[in-house]
């Protein structure tokens, strides 16, 4: 009998043990949620942000390595 008490009580302490952890856990993944969400209108306030931006064309030369990689090309790109 005494057996069974002892067994008993050891899954008892572990099914406390697992109630702790899932709280735990339940917690963790309501936190991460709300950071997916504001990353998420975070990220949707930027593409409208890049989408109002206006195209602008880079020449050859800004994308080449030395003083001049910084030139922008004024002429509007073929999609204007």
């Amino acid at each position: 009998m005494q057996d069974t008490n002892d067994r008993l009580e050891g899954i008892e302490t572990q099914l406390a043990f697992q109630e702790d952890a899932l709280e735990q856990f339940n917690a963790v993944v309501v936190s991460q949620q709300g950071q997916i969400d504001e990353l998420r209108a975070q990220l949707r306030i930027l593409q409208e942000q890049l989408s109002a931006l206006p195209t602008v064309r880079l020449s050859p030369r800004s994308i080449l390595p030395g003083k001049n990689r910084h030139i922008i090309d004024p002429r509007p790109s073929a999609d204007q």
